[in-house]
């Protein structure tokens, strides 16, 4: 008899049963109905996959309660806001700028620069960089505002900019945020071309 079993309850990324292991056997269509699953239960904002392990008469309802701590589950996180800066004004005085949005602590602030087309070389980094390993010094960048959400300087870092202001990074080595931490930060690219 399959009530017996633990039941294995696997649902789709949005929520509803996609299969029922009971034992070491995949319950058919038919018998997870009459084990009472609800087969019509979806959470739309549910992005995750779940598994439920279920004992006794093996039968599990998806409730509303579930459905409630299912979507706390797929919370949206953190979004570090970037403005980047040219390195000099245009003809009307003022800075071109660039903007982009980044989720907190996952990416590098070369790979945001690249993914969004927003220049980061110089002419001669533009030939001879080293791809974002860390090792020619050509992605420099000021932080105007918002270091306090980045990483520390790397020692790849205080290598290459040893000599200049604690402002200046290296894109390739600066993660943009930390997972938990939100805000803006105001880059200015290329800072050596500055007048």
């Amino acid at each position: 008899h399959i009530s017996r079993f633990p039941v294995y309850l696997s649902l789709s990324i949005f929520g509803s049963v996609r299969n029922i292991v009971a034992g070491d056997r995949k319950l058919k269509r038919e018998e997870m109905a009459s084990l009472g699953f609800n087969l019509g239960f979806s959470s739309p904002v549910v992005q995750i996959q779940q598994h439920r392990k279920v004992y006794g008469s093996g039968r599990a309802r998806c409730s509303s309660s579930s459905q409630a701590s299912l979507s706390a589950t797929a919370a949206t996180p953190p979004e570090i806001e970037l403005e980047f800066f040219g390195p000099k004004p245009g003809s009307d005085g003022s800075y071109p700028a660039d903007k982009a949005k980044a989720v907190s602590g996952e990416k590098l602030l070369r790979n945001i620069m690249k993914e969004n087309k927003i220049e980061l070389y110089a002419t001669y980094g533009k030939v001879m960089n080293c791809g974002g390993g860390g090792s020619c010094g050509t992605c420099i960048v000021e932080i105007l505002d918002g270091r306090d959400l980045l990483n520390e300087r790397t020692d790849t870092e205080n290598k290459y900019l040893k000599k200049k202001p604690e402002s200046w990074r290296l894109a390739c080595q600066t993660i943009v945020g930390n997972k938990e931490n939100s805000g803006k930060v105001v880059v200015q690219r290329i800072p050596q071309w500055k007048k």
